[in-house]
Protein backbone atom coordinates (compact mmCIF):
# COMPACT_ATOMS: atom_id res chain seq x y z
CA UNK A 1 0.00 0.00 0.00
CA UNK A 2 0.86 3.60 -0.33
CA UNK A 3 2.74 5.16 2.34
CA UNK A 4 4.94 8.30 3.14
CA UNK A 5 7.39 9.12 0.77
CA UNK A 6 10.22 6.90 0.87
CA UNK A 7 11.18 5.30 -2.97
CA UNK A 8 13.93 6.33 -5.15
CA UNK A 9 12.95 4.78 -7.80
CA UNK A 10 11.74 1.82 -9.75
CA UNK A 11 12.36 -0.54 -12.67
CA UNK A 12 9.23 -2.73 -13.49
CA UNK A 13 10.93 -5.00 -16.27
CA UNK A 14 12.00 -8.76 -14.19
CA UNK A 15 10.24 -7.84 -10.82
CA UNK A 16 6.99 -9.57 -9.30
CA UNK A 17 5.03 -9.35 -6.32
CA UNK A 18 8.07 -10.81 -4.36
CA UNK A 19 10.51 -7.84 -5.40
CA UNK A 20 13.22 -8.22 -7.98
CA UNK A 21 15.06 -11.14 -9.08
CA UNK A 22 17.74 -11.70 -7.71
CA UNK A 23 21.26 -11.10 -9.91
CA UNK A 24 22.91 -12.19 -7.09
CA UNK A 25 23.60 -12.68 -2.83
CA UNK A 26 23.99 -9.02 -2.81
CA UNK A 27 20.67 -8.43 -3.98
CA UNK A 28 18.72 -11.04 -2.02
CA UNK A 29 15.88 -9.33 -0.14
CA UNK A 30 15.74 -6.23 -2.28
CA UNK A 31 13.05 -4.46 -2.18
CA UNK A 32 10.36 -4.34 -4.99
CA UNK A 33 10.91 -0.05 -5.70
CA UNK A 34 14.22 0.33 -4.53
CA UNK A 35 17.27 1.54 -7.03
CA UNK A 36 18.56 -1.66 -8.62
CA UNK A 37 22.44 -1.29 -7.23
CA UNK A 38 21.50 1.17 -4.41
CA UNK A 39 24.14 1.58 -1.58
CA UNK A 40 22.60 -0.93 0.61
CA UNK A 41 21.93 -3.60 -1.44
CA UNK A 42 25.99 -3.11 -2.56
CA UNK A 43 27.48 -1.99 0.29
CA UNK A 44 25.75 -2.59 3.94
CA UNK A 45 27.15 -5.82 5.62
CA UNK A 46 23.86 -8.42 4.71
CA UNK A 47 22.69 -8.88 8.52
CA UNK A 48 21.69 -4.66 8.37
CA UNK A 49 20.18 -4.42 4.88
CA UNK A 50 16.68 -5.25 6.58
CA UNK A 51 16.90 -2.76 9.18
CA UNK A 52 18.41 0.13 6.64
CA UNK A 53 15.52 -1.28 4.10
CA UNK A 54 13.29 -0.72 7.03
CA UNK A 55 14.18 3.14 7.00
CA UNK A 56 14.22 3.77 3.59
CA UNK A 57 18.27 4.43 3.40
CA UNK A 58 17.60 2.80 -0.15
CA UNK A 59 15.25 5.13 -1.13
CA UNK A 60 16.74 8.36 -0.11
CA UNK A 61 14.21 11.08 -1.68
CA UNK A 62 11.55 11.13 1.71
CA UNK A 63 14.65 12.29 3.00
CA UNK A 64 14.55 14.75 1.31
CA UNK A 65 11.19 15.60 1.62
CA UNK A 66 11.62 15.56 5.67
CA UNK A 67 14.45 17.89 5.05
CA UNK A 68 13.82 20.86 2.90
CA UNK A 69 11.02 22.58 4.88
CA UNK A 70 13.90 22.26 8.02
CA UNK A 71 16.50 24.19 5.75
CA UNK A 72 13.69 26.38 4.41
CA UNK A 73 12.65 27.35 8.27
CA UNK A 74 16.42 27.79 9.28
CA UNK A 75 17.64 30.00 6.22
CA UNK A 76 14.85 31.92 6.20
CA UNK A 77 14.99 32.69 10.15
CA UNK A 78 18.47 33.34 9.54
CA UNK A 79 17.67 36.22 6.88
CA UNK A 80 15.23 37.46 9.05
CA UNK A 81 17.68 37.78 12.21
CA UNK A 82 20.52 38.82 9.90
CA UNK A 83 23.13 36.13 10.91
CA UNK A 84 24.60 32.97 9.89
CA UNK A 85 26.82 31.42 11.92
CA UNK A 86 27.91 28.37 13.72
CA UNK A 87 25.14 27.76 15.61
CA UNK A 88 23.25 27.86 13.10
CA UNK A 89 25.29 25.43 10.54
CA UNK A 90 24.82 23.22 13.55
CA UNK A 91 20.89 23.30 13.64
CA UNK A 92 21.44 22.81 9.54
CA UNK A 93 23.30 19.67 10.12
CA UNK A 94 21.56 18.44 13.11
CA UNK A 95 18.05 18.71 10.94
CA UNK A 96 19.73 16.33 8.11
CA UNK A 97 20.60 13.96 11.20
CA UNK A 98 17.66 14.13 12.40
CA UNK A 99 15.58 13.87 9.33
CA UNK A 100 17.47 10.92 8.32
CA UNK A 101 16.66 9.53 11.99
CA UNK A 102 13.14 10.09 12.30
CA UNK A 103 12.62 9.70 9.00
CA UNK A 104 13.47 6.18 9.24
CA UNK A 105 11.98 5.76 12.61
CA UNK A 106 8.59 6.95 11.19
CA UNK A 107 8.51 4.64 8.59
CA UNK A 108 9.72 1.60 10.21
CA UNK A 109 6.49 2.67 12.21
CA UNK A 110 4.77 2.57 9.09
CA UNK A 111 5.77 -0.69 8.24
CA UNK A 112 4.34 -1.80 11.90
CA UNK A 113 1.71 -0.30 11.24
CA UNK A 114 0.84 -1.78 7.92
CA UNK A 115 1.88 -4.99 7.78
CA UNK A 116 -1.38 -6.79 6.77
CA UNK A 117 -1.73 -4.49 4.12
CA UNK A 118 1.70 -4.29 2.59
CA UNK A 119 1.73 -7.66 1.98
CA UNK A 120 -1.19 -7.31 -0.02
CA UNK A 121 0.24 -5.18 -2.44
CA UNK A 122 2.42 -5.89 -5.05
CA UNK A 123 4.46 -2.89 -4.53
CA UNK A 124 5.04 -3.73 -1.35
CA UNK A 125 4.89 -6.98 -0.34
CA UNK A 126 8.90 -7.24 -0.32
CA UNK A 127 8.86 -5.28 2.27
CA UNK A 128 11.56 -6.61 5.63
CA UNK A 129 8.26 -6.81 7.70
CA UNK A 130 5.55 -8.88 5.45
CA UNK A 131 8.88 -10.60 3.58
CA UNK A 132 9.57 -12.25 6.89
CA UNK A 133 13.43 -10.56 6.83
CA UNK A 134 12.51 -8.98 9.64
CA UNK A 135 10.39 -9.85 13.42
CA UNK A 136 8.13 -7.41 14.64
CA UNK A 137 9.89 -7.26 17.57
CA UNK A 138 13.59 -6.54 15.99
CA UNK A 139 11.55 -3.99 14.34
CA UNK A 140 10.37 -2.01 16.72
CA UNK A 141 13.52 -1.80 18.81
CA UNK A 142 15.03 -0.55 15.56
CA UNK A 143 12.74 2.29 15.65
CA UNK A 144 13.04 3.10 19.53
CA UNK A 145 16.90 3.39 18.79
CA UNK A 146 16.54 5.62 15.74
CA UNK A 147 14.43 7.67 18.12
CA UNK A 148 16.36 8.23 20.82
CA UNK A 149 19.81 9.22 18.51
CA UNK A 150 17.02 11.69 16.96
CA UNK A 151 16.11 12.77 20.54
CA UNK A 152 19.97 13.20 21.55
CA UNK A 153 20.68 14.90 18.81
CA UNK A 154 17.07 17.45 19.35
CA UNK A 155 18.88 18.09 23.06
CA UNK A 156 20.97 20.25 21.62
CA UNK A 157 18.91 22.94 20.40
CA UNK A 158 17.05 25.67 22.12
CA UNK A 159 13.68 24.52 24.69
CA UNK A 160 11.51 25.97 22.57
CA UNK A 161 12.67 23.79 19.36
CA UNK A 162 12.97 21.09 21.65
CA UNK A 163 9.60 20.96 22.85
CA UNK A 164 8.37 21.82 19.12
CA UNK A 165 10.33 18.61 18.75
CA UNK A 166 8.53 16.03 21.04
CA UNK A 167 5.13 17.65 19.92
CA UNK A 168 5.80 16.28 16.19
CA UNK A 169 5.89 12.70 17.38
CA UNK A 170 1.72 13.15 17.54
CA UNK A 171 1.91 13.40 13.87
CA UNK A 172 4.50 10.80 13.44
CA UNK A 173 2.21 8.13 15.14
CA UNK A 174 -1.55 9.37 13.86
CA UNK A 175 0.12 9.32 10.01
CA UNK A 176 -0.44 5.40 9.26
CA UNK A 177 -3.95 5.37 10.35
CA UNK A 178 -5.07 8.65 8.06
CA UNK A 179 -5.41 6.71 5.51
CA UNK A 180 -8.09 4.14 7.07
CA UNK A 181 -10.71 6.76 8.21
CA UNK A 182 -10.17 9.77 5.65
CA UNK A 183 -9.96 10.64 1.93
CA UNK A 184 -7.23 13.03 2.83
CA UNK A 185 -4.56 10.88 4.66
CA UNK A 186 -2.34 13.76 2.59
CA UNK A 187 -3.00 17.08 5.03
CA UNK A 188 -1.94 14.24 7.70
CA UNK A 189 1.55 13.68 5.87
CA UNK A 190 2.02 17.09 5.33
CA UNK A 191 1.17 18.40 8.88
CA UNK A 192 4.07 15.69 9.89
CA UNK A 193 6.87 16.22 6.96
CA UNK A 194 6.61 19.81 7.39
CA UNK A 195 6.83 20.38 10.94
CA UNK A 196 10.81 21.01 10.71
CA UNK A 197 10.00 24.36 9.57
CA UNK A 198 8.48 25.33 12.37
CA UNK A 199 11.05 23.50 14.18
CA UNK A 200 13.88 24.76 12.67
CA UNK A 201 12.61 28.65 12.72
CA UNK A 202 12.00 27.64 16.85
CA UNK A 203 15.52 26.69 16.85
CA UNK A 204 17.53 29.95 15.31
CA UNK A 205 14.95 32.80 17.26
CA UNK A 206 13.39 30.96 20.01
CA UNK A 207 10.23 31.80 19.66
CA UNK A 208 7.41 31.23 16.48
CA UNK A 209 5.59 34.09 14.80
CA UNK A 210 3.35 34.31 11.29
CA UNK A 211 6.35 33.84 8.89
CA UNK A 212 7.24 30.18 9.94
CA UNK A 213 3.10 29.50 9.89
CA UNK A 214 2.99 30.50 6.60
CA UNK A 215 6.29 28.19 5.47
CA UNK A 216 4.76 25.51 7.18
CA UNK A 217 1.22 25.91 5.73
CA UNK A 218 3.09 26.19 2.60
CA UNK A 219 4.84 22.91 2.75
CA UNK A 220 1.80 21.60 3.62
CA UNK A 221 0.24 22.69 0.40
CA UNK A 222 3.65 20.97 -1.61
CA UNK A 223 3.10 17.51 -0.23
CA UNK A 224 -0.55 17.22 -0.99
CA UNK A 225 0.72 18.01 -4.48
CA UNK A 226 3.63 15.75 -4.41
CA UNK A 227 2.02 12.52 -2.37
CA UNK A 228 -0.81 13.30 -4.69
CA UNK A 229 1.22 12.57 -7.67
CA UNK A 230 2.77 9.55 -5.74
CA UNK A 231 -0.63 8.23 -4.44
CA UNK A 232 -1.39 7.58 -8.50
CA UNK A 233 1.16 4.69 -8.19
CA UNK A 234 -1.01 2.61 -5.91
CA UNK A 235 -4.69 3.47 -6.82
CA UNK A 236 -5.96 0.28 -8.00
CA UNK A 237 -4.70 -1.71 -5.24
CA UNK A 238 -5.82 1.04 -2.80
CA UNK A 239 -9.25 0.22 -3.77
CA UNK A 240 -9.26 -2.97 -3.67
CA UNK A 241 -8.36 -3.23 -0.29
CA UNK A 242 -10.21 -0.16 0.76
CA UNK A 243 -7.42 2.35 1.27
CA UNK A 244 -7.82 5.76 1.01
CA UNK A 245 -6.24 8.42 -0.34
CA UNK A 246 -6.37 12.10 -2.89
CA UNK A 247 -5.29 10.21 -5.74
CA UNK A 248 -8.25 7.82 -5.55
CA UNK A 249 -10.56 10.92 -4.31
CA UNK A 250 -9.59 13.29 -7.42
CA UNK A 251 -9.47 10.70 -9.55
CA UNK A 252 -9.67 12.26 -13.39
CA UNK A 253 -9.66 15.82 -11.76
CA UNK A 254 -6.15 15.47 -10.29
CA UNK A 255 -4.54 17.85 -12.19
CA UNK A 256 -7.11 20.59 -11.44
CA UNK A 257 -6.77 20.36 -7.75
CA UNK A 258 -2.74 19.86 -8.40
CA UNK A 259 -2.51 23.22 -10.07
CA UNK A 260 -4.86 24.71 -6.76
CA UNK A 261 -2.37 23.03 -4.76
CA UNK A 262 0.22 24.12 -6.61
CA UNK A 263 -0.85 28.14 -6.45
CA UNK A 264 -1.37 27.37 -2.76
CA UNK A 265 1.89 26.59 -1.83
CA UNK A 266 3.78 29.36 -4.16
CA UNK A 267 1.69 32.20 -2.98
CA UNK A 268 2.06 31.60 0.83
CA UNK A 269 5.73 30.61 0.68
CA UNK A 270 6.03 34.17 -1.21
CA UNK A 271 3.89 35.46 1.67
CA UNK A 272 6.41 33.72 4.45
CA UNK A 273 9.39 35.59 2.26
CA UNK A 274 7.74 38.82 2.90
CA UNK A 275 6.52 38.33 6.02
CA UNK A 276 9.89 37.38 7.55
CA UNK A 277 11.94 40.26 5.17
CA UNK A 278 10.00 43.25 5.22
CA UNK A 279 10.55 44.34 8.35
CA UNK A 280 14.54 44.77 7.71
CA UNK A 281 13.70 46.76 4.22
CA UNK A 282 16.01 45.43 2.24
CA UNK A 283 15.24 45.38 -0.97
CA UNK A 284 17.91 43.29 -2.63
CA UNK A 285 17.60 40.80 0.01
CA UNK A 286 13.83 40.52 -0.32
CA UNK A 287 13.86 40.45 -4.46
CA UNK A 288 16.54 37.81 -3.85
CA UNK A 289 14.49 35.34 -1.55
CA UNK A 290 11.28 35.87 -3.20
CA UNK A 291 12.76 34.53 -6.34
CA UNK A 292 12.88 31.34 -4.04
CA UNK A 293 8.94 30.86 -4.43
CA UNK A 294 9.01 32.24 -8.35
CA UNK A 295 11.12 29.41 -9.44
CA UNK A 296 9.70 26.37 -6.96
CA UNK A 297 6.50 27.22 -8.79
CA UNK A 298 7.39 26.95 -12.35
CA UNK A 299 9.01 23.99 -11.53
CA UNK A 300 5.63 22.29 -10.25
CA UNK A 301 4.43 24.04 -13.82
CA UNK A 302 7.25 21.48 -15.50
CA UNK A 303 6.01 18.52 -13.69
CA UNK A 304 2.33 19.40 -14.53
CA UNK A 305 3.14 19.37 -18.36
CA UNK A 306 4.63 16.03 -17.72
CA UNK A 307 1.89 14.21 -15.62
CA UNK A 308 0.62 11.01 -16.64
CA UNK A 309 -1.66 9.93 -13.72
CA UNK A 310 -2.02 6.41 -15.91
CA UNK A 311 1.98 5.98 -15.96
CA UNK A 312 3.33 5.01 -12.46
CA UNK A 313 6.68 5.37 -13.84
CA UNK A 314 6.00 8.82 -14.87
CA UNK A 315 4.04 9.63 -11.46
CA UNK A 316 6.93 8.19 -9.80
CA UNK A 317 9.57 10.28 -12.03
CA UNK A 318 7.71 13.75 -11.17
CA UNK A 319 7.28 12.43 -7.22
CA UNK A 320 11.44 12.06 -7.11
CA UNK A 321 12.16 15.23 -8.87
CA UNK A 322 10.70 17.65 -5.70
CA UNK A 323 13.84 16.83 -4.25
CA UNK A 324 15.01 19.55 -6.90
CA UNK A 325 11.88 21.61 -6.53
CA UNK A 326 12.31 22.11 -3.13
CA UNK A 327 16.05 22.88 -3.51
CA UNK A 328 15.03 25.67 -5.19
CA UNK A 329 13.91 28.05 -2.66
CA UNK A 330 17.13 26.75 -0.51
CA UNK A 331 19.29 28.10 -3.39
CA UNK A 332 17.46 31.26 -3.39
CA UNK A 333 17.26 32.28 0.22
CA UNK A 334 20.92 31.03 0.38
CA UNK A 335 22.30 33.16 -1.91
CA UNK A 336 20.17 35.98 0.04
CA UNK A 337 22.13 35.54 2.99
CA UNK A 338 25.22 36.51 1.02
CA UNK A 339 24.05 39.40 -0.29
Amino acid sequence: MRQAPETEGTDREGRDAQGPKSDGPETQGQVHDAVRGNWVDRLAPAWARPYLRLSRADRPIGTWLLLLPCWWGLLLAALAEGRFGAEEAWIGLGCALGAWLMRGAGCTWNDITDRDFDGRVARTASRPIPSGQVSLRSAATWMGLQALVAFGILLTFNGTAILMGIASLALVCLYPFAKRFTWWPQVFLGLAFNWGALLAWAAVTGSLSLAPVLLYCAGIAWTLFYDTIYAHQDKEDDALIGVKSTARLFAENTPHYLRLFMAVSVLLLAAAVIAALVPQANLLVLTLALGGPWAFGWHMVWQMRRLDIDDPDTCMRLFRSNRDAGLIPVLFLAVALLA
